[in-house]
């Protein structure tokens, strides 16, 4: 047998190699593939220059681990641009993104079609593919080919739903935000609607990550830019509102209320409330705030509650009322029913461990203090929002409560910091 494994192979040699390595006659293949033994005999003898692809297809069946060679031998062949979409959407089903990424440029580069024709249908087919990971790896090409031959609408669509579909990925968060800032210099390519979503994304993607000034930028030019009511507008909007009570802008936050209170939509009643408490008790004056939050908290939707007691915990440990503090413990389970979705919930989560934790320290139940800090670490973790000396801050916490308030020495600071290093929460520098 002619060894072919280094030679640039063609459908031909395919055929051959694995017909006689799994010692197939033509009509065992025939039998297999449904092909008939003569177009057999003539693609294998490399008679046939342009075969369908549905006898390529077939002929995958009885080799499947010489599919994507087979693949690869058949773009280069053909140039027909259906042929060759019939042939990415095979390609896709088979869950192949390297191969997927060789086809659509394939008919990117086929000089049959003009540059932008090309990219534009390429574009909308890929809009409509179901997997991510797949989609993702079809507007990758788009993006290097379009940047390559300087179309600049494709950069910038190409890059919008890149960011889109990464911005999902809450480990890499903060890198994401800062892909997604490049499309900033291609706003101008984007149709009104476009610029929208990449405003209104960016502006919760810059929330979510405590980055209050690029939230505010975000959200104010993103909602300028639509004029029509819409359940993200109002989320965007209430972003905006947190974003300022985060730089203590209280009078804004009031302001921004008025506004936010004139949406339609479900949440907003509730949030709007909850967040007037809330500030009440950010300007520190808890003897308004308590109540109203408290209230709140029996009333509230289920979607509010963590961060309502998330505040009432900070407050009472802010007030050193530590009978509060129980009390909202007594209720864990209630507020604990609540599925992690997003990175606020995560840091919610992350700040509400945090808080029990003090709290337990504080009466003296060190060790459970210190696996309700590891929780908090761990939900902070999954968005990175977490820094190591966040975790100096608060094991010097426990060395001073056990100091200074409970006249305890037997705990062992530098024990707990090495066994959180083991635990891989963090990496120390």
């Amino acid at each position: 047998m002619v060894d072919i494994k280094h030679q640039h192979k063609t459908i031909s040699d395919i055929i051959f190699q694995f017909r006689k390595e799994k010692n197939l006659t033509y009509a065992n293949l025939e039998g297999i593939t449904g092909v008939s033994k003569p177009v057999l005999q003539k693609l294998e003898k490399g008679s046939t220059k342009r075969p369908e692809f549905k006898t390529v297809k077939a002929i995958t069946g009885a080799f499947p681990e010489a599919y994507q060679e087979l693949i690869e031998c058949y773009i280069r062949i053909e140039s027909r641009t259906e042929v060759l979409y019939e042939v990415l959407q095979d390609v896709l089903s088979s869950e192949k993104p390297s191969l997927a990424s060789k086809v659509a440029l394939r008919l990117l580069e086929n000089p049959i079609n003009e540059t932008e024709d090309s990219l534009q249908r390429l574009y909308y087919f890929t809009q409509e593919v179901g997997d991510s990971s797949l989609r993702l790896e079809l507007y990758n090409v788009i993006v290097k080919y379009s940047r390559k031959h300087g179309v600049m609408n494709y950069i910038a669509k190409g890059l919008l739903q890149k960011y889109l579909i990464e911005r999902g990925d809450f480990k890499h968060i903060d890198q994401t935000f800062q892909q997604g800032l490049e499309i900033v210099h291609y706003t101008d390519f984007l149709t009104n609607d476009e610029n929208v979503i990449y405003h209104y994304r960016m502006a919760l993607h810059a929330y979510a990550t405590k980055k209050y000034r690029e939230c505010i930028e975000f959200a104010e030019n993103g909602l300028v830019l639509e004029e029509i009511q819409s359940e993200l507008k109002a989320r965007v909007h209430l972003s905006l509102i947190h974003s300022y009570s985060a730089w203590k802008n209280y009078d804004k936050v009031e302001e921004l209320l008025d506004v936010f209170e004139k949406y339609e939509y479900d949440f907003v009643y509730e949030a709007a409330k909850i967040t007037r408490a809330i500030t009440k008790a950010r300007k520190g004056e808890y003897d308004i705030a308590i109540p109203l939050l408290e209230n709140h908290l029996e009333e509230c939707s289920k979607q509010f509650r963590l961060n309502i007691v998330d505040e009432l915990f900070e407050i009472y440990l802010k007030i050193d009322d530590m009978d509060a503090c129980s009390k909202l413990l007594e209720r864990e389970h209630e507020i604990m029913n609540t599925s992690p979705k997003d990175p606020n919930v995560y840091r919610a989560l992350g700040k509400y461990f945090r808080h029990k934790g003090y709290y337990q320290v504080s009466i003296g139940l060190i060790d459970e203090g210190v696996k309700n800090f590891v929780a908090s670490v761990q939900y902070l973790k999954r968005i990175n929002a977490f820094e190591e000396k966040d975790i100096y801050v608060f094991l010097l916490f426990i060395q001073n409560s056990i100091i200074l308030n409970m006249g305890l020495y037997g705990y062992n600071f530098n024990e707990a910091y090495n066994n959180m290093v083991q635990k891989n929460l963090f990496i120390v520098k």
